[in-house]
């Protein structure tokens, strides 16, 4: 994998020492794929060092689109490409939709016209015809390590198919996050 400055990383060294949570994305330009990473952003730092977990997403681009999209999200945790897709492809991750119906993220909070319109729109003010990696890949979700341990993978069907983000850290022995915009209610 490359970092965001193009630097070469073994793919094993992110998950060698620790237990990582390591977060497949389709594209830097989906609009789910955003408003998961925007909710992952969410996630307290505390609660991995806490639990000694790093968090991990990678995309499929350009080694140039992790800090802008970063930005974007405001995902402060690690992020890695894969630009020619060779985790992707080892792990087995599909290209193409399944089914649609099936699954509905409970990240994602645009409908799909208007989460459509916005990546389109992302794409057409940015450089042009720079997908930002594959529009047709999945994702997925793998907890390793340390070492050679798999403790947990999951392969996206399609767009919408992303493992809720408390069931892997709770996976992964982090405490969960409060993802809704209501205050919570505290009973003394």
């Amino acid at each position: 994998v490359l970092d965001a400055n193009g630097r070469s990383i073994p793919f094993k060294a992110l998950y060698g020492e620790h237990r990582a949570i390591v977060l497949f994305v389709r594209n830097f330009l989906c609009y789910t794929c955003k408003e998961y990473v925007e909710d992952l952003a969410k996630v307290p730092k505390a609660f991995l060092r806490e639990a000694n977990v790093r968090l991990i997403v990678i995309g499929q681009s350009s080694y140039h689109h992790i800090k802008p999209f970063c930005r974007l999200t405001g995902y402060t945790h690690e992020m890695y490409v894969d630009p020619q897709r060779e985790i992707y492809k080892m792990l087995g991750m599909k290209r193409g939709e399944g089914n649609n119906a099936s699954v509905q993220s409970p990240h994602v909070k645009s409908n799909m016209l208007l989460g459509s319109i916005k990546s389109m729109w992302r794409a057409m003010t940015g450089p042009a015809f720079d997908f930002q990696g594959d529009p047709a890949q999945q994702g997925g979700a793998l907890i390793l390590g340390p070492g050679n341990e798999v403790h947990f993978l999951h392969l996206d069907k399609n767009r919408l198919d992303h493992v809720p983000i408390n069931t892997v850290l709770q996976l992964a022995g982090v405490k969960a996050v409060n993802f809704s915009n209501k205050p919570e209610i505290i009973d003394i």
